[in-house]
């Protein structure tokens, strides 16, 4: 277990939670940091082959902590789990660097259509970039790639890719909107004040131009089109 990645996600704590007012208090009453510390260890014991160990001990943690994080999971430095209760992390999950996770996320697997014995070692489970946003009750599952820097909404669920900066939201997650450079602040929660509060209020502004536009140019063309109704109604007329 490397100090220098415990201190990175002790400074990641004090980077991104204002609540926090010292040393002590992280190391007594974060139960996202336990958790994340108990499986750097047992991350290691997974990797020298001591299988059953790891997953004995990362099942303890889960008791005291609430979250669930598999030993086989990979984790970048300056990792946060803000509140924790509820997390889940899979197997072959793979996290980046500076990624924060709120309570209730789950970063799950979607077992293909196989035998149970050829499903070892599979990829079954996401993979977070760098800088990397989940909010709270947000499902991401499946064998897929949140890009850098990417935020998922709370309560969405994310079954496909998603761009490097992109913001999803929604059932099944949708790009709101995307921008590259995020990384200049954190922003809690994956939401931020410069941008409008409900993303998903965006995606339906976009959606009703669609249609306006869509309605003009239906009426343009039926507008250059000749009306037999009306050449027959001339010609009674006459």
């Amino acid at each position: 277990m490397a100090f220098e990645t415990i201190r990175s996600d002790i400074a990641a704590i004090f980077e991104r939670d204002p609540a926090v007012r010292s040393l002590a208090e992280v190391w007594l009453g974060y139960p996202g940091f336990h958790a994340v510390l108990m499986h750097r260890l047992t991350h290691r014991l997974w990797l020298a082959r001591w299988r059953l160990l790891a997953r004995t001990l990362s099942n303890f943690a889960r008791f005291l902590t609430g979250v669930e994080i598999h030993p086989g999971a990979t984790i970048g430095k300056g990792f946060f789990i803000d509140h924790g209760n509820g997390v889940v992390i899979g197997e072959t999950a793979e996290i980046g660097d500076n990624v924060t996770l709120y309570h209730d996320v789950t970063l799950g697997g979607i077992a293909p259509a196989v035998d149970s014995a050829s499903q070892v070692n599979m990829k079954r489970h996401p993979t977070l970039r760098n800088g990397v946003i989940i909010g709270s009750g947000a499902q991401v599952l499946g064998p897929i790639v949140v890009g850098e820097n990417a935020r998922v909404a709370a309560n969405s669920v994310v079954l496909k890719d998603v761009p490097p900066g992109a913001t999803v939201v929604g059932v099944p997650g949708r790009v709101a909107m995307t921008r590259r450079d995020r990384d200049a602040q954190f922003e809690a929660y994956g939401t931020s004040r410069d941008e409008v509060s409900d993303p998903v209020a965006r995606v339906i502004e976009g959606l009703l131009d669609q249609i306006e536009s869509l309605q003009a140019r239906v009426s343009k063309i039926e507008g250059d089109k000749p009306q037999p109704w009306k050449a027959r109604a001339e010609e009674n007329q006459d």
